[in-house]
């Protein structure tokens, strides 16, 4: 489930209100629903939430949504430098691959809405946008923009970019594809069952010209404590968080925790929903966060880690590992124990 609070940079507001002004719109327009001043799409301190977000997307689809590409144009604008240690992670990558699962693990730092995930099959990578959770009247232009974001900054990564194989949207062919050619170098197949954009996944293992291991470590650990800010949690759902990492032992199950907090399940589920979470989210992102530390600062092997975060068996537990991290657990481990050991012999 989308965290709709969850703060981030003004950054794509910023863009979104560049593109809104080349066409006539005004900012109080622009920003219009979202309670934000004048100002804030260009203070670079400033916050906003995916809610507020939402509703300057609304604001611009609204007013150019028959534009062909609209999203397309709005992706093409991303550029490393807008996302701070994020950016920076990946460009000190060491391969491709190393750069996609930073992205991935820490992708609400740049991208609020929706889910993406990298599959592998044969001699194909694909990256898959999931946009279910998506509002239906703009899922069009974030789909777009997310996809060409992702080109735009491959492209700083090495100059060509990702070498797209096939493009693939869900949603109806728009009547000028030439943005989308212009971006990716490929005519899109619109109506498809799934977005995805697929290239020859011997490209995941090319070096990179910027890698640099010891940059890379300490830019991921900003990362992740900037995310662990960005969702401390307060009301129902902190109270739930708190509940739930209380007892090193044992993760209690959701009846075990509404009953911590005299409530009946059901109670606890809509009073989660008022807030834009759900139990299972909180426990996810719980999961989450212990396992990177237990694996971090322990010598706990998969299994015992499974079992400390309340998994029956240890294949459940490196599912969900790769959903998170983009690799299984030891993978995970010994890439962070690499990165370690490079860092320290640069200081």
């Amino acid at each position: 489930m989308l965290d709709w609070d969850l703060p981030r940079t003004t950054s794509s507001v910023h863009i979104l209100a560049g593109i809104a002004e080349e066409r006539g719109m005004g900012v109080v327009e622009c920003l219009a629903g979202t309670g934000l001043p004048a100002g804030a799409g260009r203070a670079s301190h400033a916050k906003v939430t995916a809610r507020q977000e939402l509703s300057v997307v609304r604001n611009l689809v609204g007013r150019f949504g028959g534009e062909a590409g609209l999203g397309v144009e709005a992706g093409r604008r991303y550029r490393v430098s807008l996302h701070g240690p994020w950016g920076l992670a990946l460009l000190s990558s060491r391969t491709l691959r190393d750069a996609v699962q930073v992205a991935l693990r820490y992708v609400e730092l740049a991208f609020a809405f929706g889910r993406l995930r990298l599959e592998e099959t044969g001699d194909e990578a694909r990256l898959v946008f999931d946009d279910q959770e998506t509002p239906e009247d703009v899922r069009a232009f974030l789909t777009e923009r997310v996809l060409s974001g992702i080109q735009m900054l491959a492209r700083a990564l090495f100059e060509a970019g990702i070498p797209v194989r096939r493009l693939n949207f869900r949603h109806q062919r728009p009547r000028d594809t030439t943005a989308y050619r212009r971006v990716f170098g490929v005519e899109p197949d619109f109506g498809a069952a799934s977005n995805e954009m697929s290239f020859d996944r011997g490209h995941l293992d090319m070096p990179l010209p910027q890698a640099n291991a010891g940059v890379r470590a300490a830019c991921q650990q900003l990362c992740r404590e900037l995310l662990a800010r960005r969702h401390a949690r307060s009301g129902v759902a902190g109270s739930v968080r708190d509940l739930l990492v209380r007892d090193p032992g044992e993760i209690p199950d959701q009846a075990t925790v509404a009953a911590g907090l005299y409530m009946s399940p059901r109670t606890l589920s809509r009073r989660l929903n008022d807030e834009g979470t759900s139990f299972r989210a909180l426990l996810d992102e719980v999961r989450q966060l212990l396992s990177e530390e237990l694996l971090d600062r322990t010598d706990m092997t998969t299994e015992q880690v499974a079992a400390r975060l309340g998994y029956a068996e240890a294949a459940s537990f490196i599912r969900a590992f790769r959903r998170w991290e983009g690799c299984p657990p030891q993978e995970y481990r010994s890439r962070g124990a690499r990165c370690r050991l490079v860092s320290g012999s640069v200081m």
